[in-house]
C-alpha cells in the first residue's frame, strides 16, 4: 500500500439530548463529508459508561442519536452508521493501545482533570483511559480524518502519538508483513500501519457556547435547560431560549473586532452565521449597531426555520425503532468486517497467536 485510503470517522456519546452545538459543530458537517469521503459514524455507547456506569435508558438514547443522524441527512447506505458495542474490536484495540500509551500522556488530558475534579482518586479508570479507547475507535478503521471541535484536538493529538509510537515500535514487522505505508517521522522514515489522523475543523461556529454563559461550551450536562437548544425542542421552546439568552446592554458592534470581550454577543453572532451559512462579517454588516431586541427575534426565526424540520423528522424516525435497529444492525455488520480485517493484521504485527 503506497498511501492510506481517505476515510472519516466520528462518534457521538448517547448521553442526554443532542443540541445545537452538536448539530453545528459536528452532525451538519457529517452530512457534507458523506459526499466526498468514505465515512463511518458511530454512537460511542461504551464511552458513556466512563462517568455514569448505570443508565436507565441507554438503548433509547442510542436510538435517539441515530434518529438525529438520519433526520439531519446522513444516508445509511452511503455511510456506515453503527453503535460501538456491536464491534468488540474497539475494546480489544483499546487494550493494546493502553499498553502503547504512557501514563504521563493520560495524566495530561485536560478533560480528565475537568471531569474528575478534585476527587481524582475516586474517578473510574475508564475516565482516565477513555482517550485510548477514542484512539482505538479512530484507528481501528485507519481513519485519516476526524471532524472535531476545538476541545477534542488534544485527544486527537494523543491518537496521533499512539499511532506514531506503534508505527515506530513495530516498523520492521510492519514492513516484513507488507502492511506498511512509508512515512516520515521527524528525520526518520518508518513503515506505518496506522495513519497520523488529521482534524477537520471548519465553519464559523465550530464551538457553540452556552446561552447562559458565553465562556462555557453548550453542554448536554448543564443543569439549566435554558443553556442549550435541544434538537428535540419545538418552535416555542427555541424562541423562548433565544429570547432569554444572556447578552450585554450594548448594541451589536459595527465590525467583528468589536465582539472581543463580549462572549455572549460573539456566541449569538456565531450561531446566526452558522445557521445562515454566512460569515460573522456578513452578520455584523446586516445587524451592526442594532440592539439585541431586534437581533434575537431574527435569530429565533432563523433557528426555528432550520431546526423544526429536523425535529419533526427525528420524531417520525424515532416512532419506528425497528427501522433504527435495522440501520444499526447493518452498520455494525459492515463496520465489524473492516474491524476484523484490521485486528487480524494487528495480531500478526504484534505476534499474537490467532487462527
Amino acid at each position: 500500500m503506497s498511501e492510506f485510503s481517505q476515510l472519516v470517522f466520528s462518534g457521538v456519546q448517547p448521553t442526554g439530548n443532542l443540541h445545537l452545538g452538536n448539530y453545528l459543530g459536528a452532525i451538519r458537517k457529517f452530512v457534507t463529508l458523506q459526499d466526498s469521503y468514505d465515512c463511518l459514524y458511530c454512537v460511542v455507547d461504551l464511552h458513556s459508561l466512563t462517568a455514569t456506569l448505570v443508565h436507565d435508558d441507554l438503548a433509547e438514547q442510542t436510538r435517539g442519536i441515530v434518529a438525529a443522524y438520519l433526520a439531519c441527512g446522513l444516508d445509511p447506505k452511503k455511510n456506515i452508521i453503527f453503535n460501538q458495542a456491536r464491534v468488540p474490536q474497539h475494546a480489544e484495540l483499546a487494550w493494546i493501545f493502553n499498553c502503547v500509551a504512557r501514563i504521563g500522556w493520560m495524566n495530561r488530558m485536560t478533560q480528565f482533570k475537568d471531569k474528575a475534579g478534585k476527587d481524582r482518586e475516586n474517578a473510574s479508570l475508564g475516565l482516565l483511559a477513555y482517550p485510548s479507547l477514542m484512539a482505538a475507535d479512530i484507528l481501528l478503521y485507519r481513519a485519516t480524518h476526524v471532524p472535531v471541535g476545538e476541545d477534542q484536538k488534544q485527544h486527537l493529538e494523543l491518537t496521533r502519538d499512539i499511532a506514531q509510537k506503534f508505527n515506530n515500535d513495530f516498523s520492521g514487522r510492519i514492513a516484513a508483513l507488507g502492511y506498511g505505508v512509508e512515512m516520515e517521522v521527524g528525520e526518520e522514515r518508518v513503515n506505518g500501519f496506522f495513519p497520523l489522523t488529521e482534524p477537520l475543523i471548519e465553519g464559523p461556529a465550530t464551538r457553540v457556547m452556552s446561552l447562559r454563559d458565553g465562556t462555557k461550551k453548550m453542554s448536554k450536562s448543564d443543569p439549566s435547560d435554558l443553556s442549550r437548544i435541544n434538537l428535540s425542542d419545538d418552535a416555542d421552546a427555541i424562541a423562548r431560549k433565544i429570547r432569554k439568552a444572556k447578552t450585554d446592554p450594548e448594541p451589536l458592534p459595527g465590525d467583528p473586532e468589536g465582539l472581543a470581550g463580549r462572549p455572549e454577543a460573539e456566541n449569538l453572532v456565531g450561531i446566526y452565521a452558522a445557521l445562515a451559512d454566512m460569515t460573522r462579517e456578513g452578520v455584523i454588516s446586516e445587524f451592526g449597531g442594532r440592539q439585541f431586541s431586534e437581533f434575537k427575534p431574527a435569530l429565533a426565526d432563523l433557528a426555528v426555520s432550520k431546526l423544526s424540520p429536523i425535529t419533526a423528522e427525528m420524531r417520525r424516525i424515532s416512532a419506528d425503532p425497528a427501522y433504527v435497529d435495522g440501520v444499526l444492525r447493518d452498520g455494525g455488520e459492515r463496520a465489524g468486517a473492516r474491524a476484523e480485517e484490521t485486528m487480524k493484521m494487528v495480531h500478526q504485527i504484534i505476534g499474537l497467536l490467532a487462527d
